[in-house]
């Protein structure tokens, strides 16, 4: 009888936690879709649709150097750097390194561009500096959103981070720049420092780059950890999910160990929908 007493238990805050966590997920979706509008409408006032890849990170670096002005928020630390409507808005956050890539990432992405974030780190494996990548002509050029910079050589060719490992042409590229920080180097980088969690990350590093080598580069973690809305999106989805599999698993318990009567809302809602939608038999 206890474990019957536990089962109800389990089962009807397993309901609740599942229902709270679907109204959570379309909360969730409705506001990223609504941020998505956001972003769409914002670049088709800044970006033309027709334009080459470059033309339109260029066009984003043109917006972000001498676009209209931006609002000045008096506590500039009480916005969030991952919201996309104040990285894009207030002056404070487009003079950040981080918040300013977040903005260029956000418009490019809406553009139609292939691009992600990328962190130049220390040899501590601290983050110094924060630039983005974007995809052109399969080639991963490198654009310094904070300075409204393309990195290109003497001859005007996008350079990606691998060619900017050569400090001549690092120095090249950042020769438009007055008074570059020269420890701004592409010898170390990442996409994801999971040195911010606790515990230097639990070592996630090194256990995701022996299960999965090169998942740094692999997956697109870019608009995740960009976007505050999509990454509530992701989380609330996979708890939905893991709600539902546990769920299952309860149903599948009660109905094949405990072997204890319970409502069977599929069953019913396709007996009711089958007797609604056909026609009934006239004697």
């Amino acid at each position: 009888m206890s474990r019957i007493t536990a089962f109800r238990a389990s089962w009807w805050t397993i309901n609740f936690l599942l229902a709270a966590s679907l109204v959570c997920l379309a909360l969730a979706a409705a506001r990223e879709w609504s941020m998505r509008q956001y972003l769409h409408g914002f670049s088709d006032a800044v970006v033309s649709a027709s334009e080459p890849p470059e033309r339109k990170v260029e066009a984003i670096l043109d917006w972000m150097r001498a676009g209209p002005s931006r609002a000045e928020a008096a506590r500039p630390d009480d916005l969030s750097p991952r919201n996309p409507e104040n990285t894009l808005n207030y002056r404070q956050l487009l003079a950040v390194c981080g918040s300013a890539t977040n903005a260029f990432l956000n418009l490019s992405r809406s553009a139609g561009l292939e691009s992600r974030r990328l962190l130049l780190l220390t040899p501590e494996h601290k983050t110094k500096h924060v630039v983005a990548e974007v995809l052109v002509e399969g080639r991963w050029i490198v654009v310094d959103p904070s300075f409204r910079i393309v990195m290109r050589d003497a001859n005007g060719r996008a350079l990606t981070r691998k060619d900017l490992q050569n400090p001549a042409a690092l120095g090249e590229a950042t020769r438009v720049v007055s008074n570059y920080p020269t420890e701004y180097s592409y010898d170390r980088y990442a996409h994801v420092r999971l040195a911010r969690l606790p515990l230097d990350g639990f070592h996630l590093r090194k256990l995701l780059e022996s299960i999965l080598p090169g998942w740094d580069e692999t997956l697109d973690w870019s608009l995740l950890l960009e976007r505050e809305s999509y990454f509530v999106l992701v989380i609330t989805a996979a708890s939905a999910f893991l709600l539902l599999m546990l769920r299952l698993l309860l149903a599948w318990y009660a109905d094949r160990r405990l072997q204890v009567p319970r409502f069977h809302f599929w069953r019913h809602f396709l007996r009711a929908t089958s007797a609604f939608l056909t026609t009934p038999e006239i004697q």
